[in-house]
């Protein structure tokens, strides 16, 4: 099976050059200047839900979705971009998964409610979900593996510096303009993203003769829609009597037969998602620490505006200007993690990441109503710090490990964990908060301590879970770089095997 972004003469990655041609640096930049566009919009609606639950007259429990159904969208799709990198070109998936994004942001530009608007989400998530593989997939191929550290921790600065400016910006626009401009101004960009890379971007390989198993796509949408759905639910009744439990249950049946259906495809080696990558233990511990991280992180994103406020009774502006320096944070730290990394190897990085997280999530769950406005910024940048030692080196020591073959596999595989981890997360620390809030405020509390009890609860379940991360950090092996031919002996023996 050939990997479409894979080129013909290039059998391993120690093949590649020392340095990075300028032909692939450009191409590099273009995808990640579109990246940058599809990101922004994961995040711009957490400030501005609160907005949205009152314009279009949804409780928060129904508001969250537009950011959870955007993740779990991103979850249905992103498999089925193993197969697209492999059966069409770059340009192909760069112009398909753009057009996707600007129509989906015109539809949410122009929805005049909630059932409008909450589909537009998803068109958009549909091109999101092409556009994070193909460039991580792009710079596994293009970039030799003693650099990709450095370049990893580039791709950083844009993936971390949009979602934080997505809550600034929808804050200014918040302030000034109806909450459908942060549709119309991102529609220009997205469509200058697209006409410049339909000009300037050349295809990466050649595409092969993959060919999609149906089934394979069908049960992707109850194997992760079940488990997010069933988490959003908990605490309620659930839709017609069925217990939210039984939508988590039957996720978990249908994700059991996802893995043994691509088993069975491994015969025809033509899995939707080659789950053969999990046989590289780098790969596998490096997925369940980010996944961990991502619980905590979009957690986070959701909970803080809600407090800021809703309980402190801060406008989305100020919110918005609040969140920035730490994702700017995060940003500027990503390509010093990268030489970090490239020079250490990432279990230090990591160790310290985690222990960073986990201080800074315990923290958010002692807020109260009186903690300084300093103090909730100088978290979230203590939080931003932990995140940036996690990503880069989790990112490219699960992928560096990985035969050319499996590029476009292993880069769907975490981009799909990470966004149903992000999803569950949401879900699960919402209804945490939501359930709480609404026990106190029956026991007789006032409405603001209700919800501060909530959010405090909520933020002390998300520390919990990134106790998870300390331990994983741990596992991380201490090299700086992986062989590429290495890995390619390494991937003849589970390729080739069948359990």
């Amino acid at each position: 099976m050939t990997a479409t972004s894979t080129p013909p003469q290039t059998t391993s990655t120690s093949a590649a050059p020392a340095t990075t041609p300028a032909g692939s640096r450009a191409i590099i930049a273009i995808l990640l200047v579109a990246t940058f566009v599809v990101i922004l919009n994961e995040t711009i609606m957490n400030v501005a839900l609160p907005r949205l639950m009152e314009d279009l007259n949804v409780d928060a429990r129904t508001g969250q979705w537009l950011s959870t159904v955007f993740m779990l969208t991103l979850a249905i799709v992103i498999p089925t971009t193993g197969y697209l990198l492999q059966r069409l070109t770059t340009r192909q998936v760069f112009v398909t998964a753009m057009i996707l994004f600007s129509t989906g942001t015109l539809l949410a530009a122009v929805s005049p409610a909630f059932w409008l608007l909450l589909p537009a989400r998803v068109v958009q998530a549909s091109g999101t979900a092409m556009m994070l593989p193909l460039l991580i997939t792009t710079i596994l191929t293009l970039v030799p593996v003693e650099r990709r550290g450095v370049v990893m921790g580039n791709v950083t600065v844009v993936i971390s510096v949009a979602p934080a400016v997505g809550p600034t910006v929808s804050g200014i626009v918040l302030h000034y303009f109806p909450w459908r401009f942060m549709f119309i101004l991102v529609l220009p960009i997205a469509l200058g993203a697209l006409a410049f890379g339909v000009k300037k971007l050349v295809n990466v390989g050649k595409p092969g003769d993959a060919k999609l198993d149906v089934l394979s796509v069908v049960l992707t949408v109850p194997a992760f829609g079940g488990i997010v759905y069933g988490l959003s639910l908990l605490g309620s009744e659930g839709p017609f009597g069925v217990p939210p439990l039984a939508f988590v249950g039957v996720g978990a049946i249908a994700l059991l037969v996802f893995g043994w259906r691509q088993s069975r495809l491994y015969r025809t080696d033509n899995p939707l998602l080659d789950l053969r990558a999990f046989r590289f233990p780098p790969f596998s511990i490096s997925v369940a620490l980010l996944c961990a991280a991502m619980v905590a992180l979009f957690g986070m994103v959701i909970l803080l505006p809600i407090y800021l406020q809703q309980v402190r009774g801060i406008g989305a502006l100020e919110t918005g200007l609040m969140l920035l320096p730490g994702g700017l944070v995060m940003g500027l730290l990503g390509p010093q993690v990268g030489k970090l990394y490239d020079r250490y190897g990432p279990r230090g990085l990591t160790l310290f990441g985690s222990v960073v997280l986990v201080v800074s999530m315990w923290r958010l769950s002692t807020i109260d109503m009186t903690t300084p406005i300093w103090m909730l910024i100088a978290v979230h940048v203590l939080l931003s710090i932990g995140l940036a030692f996690l990503f880069t080196p989790g990112f490219t020591t699960g992928l560096n490990p990985l035969p050319p073959k499996l590029y476009s596999h292993g880069s769907a595989i975490l981009s799909t964990l990470q966004q149903v981890a992000g999803a569950a997360g949401t879900a699960l620390l919402v209804v945490i908060y939501s359930g709480r809030s609404a026990a106190l405020q029956a026991g007789g509390t006032a409405p603001l301590e209700s919800s501060l009890g909530g959010i405090q609860l909520a933020f002390g379940v998300g520390a919990l879970i990134s106790i998870a991360t300390v331990v994983l950090a741990a596992f991380m092996h201490n090299t700086k770089k992986v062989d590429g031919e290495l890995a390619d002996a390494e991937a003849d023996v589970p390729m080739g095997a069948h359990h």
